[in-house]
């Protein structure tokens, strides 16, 4: 009996190919965020270091002003709080290759599953074709005893229907009631019955009740 074969799953590529590249995406926008911040805060710098300096205006007066722009710093604090940065990227790219890692794992050991079933298979289809042959080896054997055994069975009783029935009578004798009968049963009847004729009375009575005894349910017309 075979066992089915499973298909093993292809690895996820397609699904991590897609993971990473909107990874890179996101450290690329942060990268153009930093750089834009640094360009704006030195051409800010520049600027006010061409401009005679007046005095200040104080935080309350810059908050209250309509209109009024916000200074670089707070500009650059504000984008920078906006766009994530490298250390909220790198637990997620820690998560995403610990479930790489462990998909790989399962992949892994399924494949080493279906290895591991398919030479049980092999095993198993191996033996059950060595204990067919030995099988139709033993039936050729068992055939080949029982014909053997019939034929020197037939032969022997052809030998002993054959004989001066005084010497068949003689051996006859000394054999037991059933083993007797078994010989004289498949004797023709005048071979059977001359040979009956040289026994002892109580021989030839024990014979003929074992002979009875086993035509008595043999089917008749």
């Amino acid at each position: 009996m075979k066992f089915a074969r499973k298909r093993t799953t292809p690895p996820r590529t397609r699904r991590s190919i897609g993971v990473l590249a909107v990874i890179g995406g996101l450290l690329i926008a942060s990268a153009l965020a930093r750089i834009g911040m640094q360009a704006g805060a030195a051409l800010a710098l520049e600027t006010s270091d061409s401009e005679p300096r007046t005095e200040a205006p104080s935080n309350e007066s810059a908050m209250q002003e309509p209109g009024g722009q916000a200074a670089p710093a707070q500009s650059a604090e504000a984008a920078s709080a906006g766009c994530p940065v490298a250390s909220d990227i790198g637990p997620i790219l820690d998560a995403l290759k610990t479930r790489e890692e462990r998909v790989s794992k399962r992949e892994s050991d399924l494949r080493a599953r279906m290895q591991a079933l398919s030479v049980a298979e092999a095993e198993i289809d191996r033996r059950m074709t060595a204990m067919e042959e030995a099988e139709r080896r033993l039936r050729e054997t068992l055939a080949v005893a029982k014909t053997a055994a019939e034929d020197d069975v037939a032969q022997l009783t052809q030998v002993y229907a054959t004989m001066k029935p005084k010497q068949a009578a003689a051996l006859f004798e000394e054999m037991e009631p059933d083993f007797a009968a078994g010989f004289l049963g498949r004797m023709r009847p005048d071979a059977a019955a001359a040979i009956m004729a040289g026994l002892s009375p109580q021989k030839a009575y024990t014979i003929s009740v074992m002979l009875a005894g086993r035509n008595a349910g043999a089917p008749r017309e």
